[in-house]
């Protein structure tokens, strides 16, 4: 058997992990010049794109190592996309002090927890079946690509830094709750989208 000459899986059904991880690097770096807007949307193409690369790699036909690999590279670019940049967000927004910092801090422990968790459990359940996942346990990290962009249209109707905070630390314990989310079927998908498009306009101000 030829040895790769680089380590690694490379495939299509990552490809769509990867764009939205190139979109919350630029999304960082937008957040820490204070282009708010574009860094929120870049959150919620990441969002988007997380929504359907599970389904582009359930579609492929791939080896165990290749589906262990999905998994692991999928929660690693899940914690950046959805761990580190909304932290960065709500940074960038001022949470500069001992208060902003725990908060911060504390939501980006709850995700690294959660999404450890949720690898472990996975790969578990597709040793056992290979059905489609049917509900999560804890809010999903990705929820958050919705959530934050939802609240900054409400920005000037409030002091919307402590608010801001203070939902990141609600978000953070629901990662962590041991409650059951259903898994969005066909129709619940098309009015997320639906639902994320209008706020998607709403924050470029198309709407």
């Amino acid at each position: 058997m030829r040895e790769k000459r680089m380590i690694g899986f490379y495939n299509f059904s990552v490809v769509l992990t990867y764009i939205g991880l190139a979109f919350s690097i630029y999304g960082m770096t937008q957040a820490l010049n204070d282009n708010h807007k574009i860094a929120f949307v870049c959150l919620m193409i990441s969002g988007l794109c997380d929504m359907f690369d599970g389904k582009i790699a359930r579609a492929m036909d791939r080896t165990d190592d290749e589906k262990r690999f999905g998994i692991q590279i999928d929660s690693l670019c899940d914690l950046i996309c959805f761990g580190a940049f909304p932290a960065i967000i709500v940074y960038s927004f001022g949470a500069t002090g001992v208060l902003g910092n725990l908060c911060i801090i504390l939501y980006v422990l709850a995700a690294v927890i959660r999404l450890g968790f949720f690898n472990v459990m996975e790969e578990k359940r597709q040793e056992e079946t290979c059905e489609n996942r049917k509900q999560y346990q804890g809010l999903p990290v990705t929820s958050v690509a919705i959530l934050l962009p939802f609240l900054y249209l409400f920005r000037n109707q409030f002091t919307f830094l402590p608010v801001l905070e203070v939902v990141i630390l609600v978000i953070a314990m629901l990662f962590l709750l041991n409650i059951k989310v259903k898994k969005p079927g066909k129709s619940e998908s098309i009015i997320m989208i639906a639902f994320a498009t209008v706020i998607f306009l709403k924050v470029l101000e198309l709407l």
